[in-house]
């Protein structure tokens, strides 16, 4: 009996006469599969790793060194150092903290090596529009729902805060609030025990809290 040329039905395997089977989605990797993927030869493989990663690393070192330009130029330098040091990388550790520690590190040394450490800093570029910001600035201006002129003042007084802290202090500050990190994820990141991280918190919020008396 000839088959009915409107039927519709799932494509026959043309072995077994079964139908074949739906195509699995394909499964997002890991980092942990990437770093494999890299340390196996395929460099391209690095750029996921890269495109996960880039824009919280900027956020990161945008806020040590107030400056987009040097934050680019710190964020690509971190990246090329984590590329080079991927041999180091234990997969007993997360690599989202082993990476932080490797950019953190690189914006203290340039903070130490380049210039003096600002005790009073006010970037008035973000009065101005964000056309043009980094992915990381501009989200984070849009996340806040009216945009006004008081949350604006706010944000711009808390980021030249940060830059009275030293940076072991306002690294730990960054991490734990901007990044959400736990105090032993903290504690990868810098190299120190949890109870130094507890510390540093504890010193750095108590000075934020001085420099921002007013605003309470």
């Amino acid at each position: 009996m000839p088959s009915n040329p409107g039927r519709t039905g799932s494509p026959a395997d043309p072995a077994s006469g079964r139908p074949a089977a739906m195509a699995e989605p394909e499964r997002i990797l890991d980092d942990v599969d990437l770093v494999d993927r890299v340390r196996a030869g395929d460099a391209t493989a690095y750029r996921g790793l890269v495109e996960r990663y880039q824009n919280r690393v900027y956020g990161l070192v945008y806020g040590m060194v107030r400056d987009r330009e040097e934050a680019r130029d710190l964020t690509q330098e971190a990246f090329v150092k984590a590329y080079r040091n991927l041999s180091g990388f234990r997969q007993d550790a997360s690599f989202h903290t082993w990476l932080f520690r490797i950019a953190m590190n690189v914006a203290i040394d340039h903070i130490r090596k380049h210039r003096r450490i600002r005790t009073s800093e006010y970037d008035d570029a973000l009065d101005h529009d964000d056309e043009g910001l980094d992915t990381w600035e501009a989200d984070h201006l849009r996340r806040s729902p009216a945009r006004d002129h008081e949350r604006q003042h706010l944000y711009d007084r808390i980021m030249a805060a940060l830059q009275h802290l030293s940076p072991e202090h306002r690294q730990a500050i960054l991490l734990r609030e901007i990044e959400g990190l736990s105090y032993k994820e903290i504690a990868d990141a810098m190299d120190i025990p949890e109870g130094t991280v507890m510390s540093r918190l504890f010193y750095a919020r108590k000075r934020l809290q001085e420099l921002l008396e007013d605003l309470r």
